[in-house]
Formats: structure tokens, C-alpha cells, sequence
């Protein structure tokens, strides 16, 4: 699921400036990037050799997502635990909370 500014994979690897086959072998799950008066955050949870990682960044007016993307591994009961607006609440931050609460359900069964 891509929500707002993300649209694909591309998308995930321009915006955090991050090498070109860091989500190669990936299953990306959620991937947010809410944005408004010209800062933003970003909530990306992907599957990659059967473990869960999690990667998020935010900025203010004068940069962008570059330089942050440094996944670390996860797992549900962390991510229950958290609220995508933890990270900020731009642009379709409820939506992005409410597609996590759906992955983290799937996982969960």
C-alpha cells in the first residue's frame, strides 16, 4: 500500500535518497509520506528474507527525506505498540494509521 506522496518503490528511493536495490527482494507493506507547508514524514514497513523492518524520516522546510533511510528490523508487537502519528500527522496520516492497523492485523493471524 503506497499513501500519499509514495506511489511505488522509485518513489521510496528518490524521496530517501537511498541506494538503488535497497528494496530489492522487498515486499513492501505500507509506505507514507505525508506532506504539507513544505515539511513532511514518512513511515515505510516492508518484508524482506522473511524479517519485518521498519524505516522512517521527517523534515522541515529546507530539506527533504534524503539521508534517513537506515531500516531497522521490527516486529508487530513494536509496531502496535506506536501510532503512525508518532512520526508526525501530515497529509493522510489517519490513513496511513488505519492501513497499519490492517497490516499489522494480517501479520498478526
Amino acid at each position: 500500500m503506497y499513501l500519499e506522496q509514495f506511489k511505488n518503490n522509485e518513489d521510496i528511493i528518490r524521496e530517501y535518497g537511498a541506494p538503488a536495490d535497497a528494496l530489492d527482494g522487498a515486499d513492501v507493506l505500507l509506505a507514507w509520506y505525508g506532506y504539507g507547508s513544505y515539511s513532511g514524514d514518512s513511515f515505510v514497513l516492508f518484508k524482506k528474507d522473511g524479517k519485518l523492518f521498519e524505516n522512517h524520516g521527517g523534515h522541515c522546510s529546507c530539506y527533504g527525506l534524503e539521508g534517513q533511510w537506515e531500516p531497522e528490523e521490527t516486529t508487530v508487537e513494536a509496531l502496535a505498540r506506536r501510532k503512525i502519528d508518532d512520526y508526525g500527522s501530515y497529509d493522510g496520516g489517519a490513513d496511513a494509521q488505519a492501513e497499519l492497523n490492517k497490516v499489522l492485523a494480517e501479520l498478526a493471524a
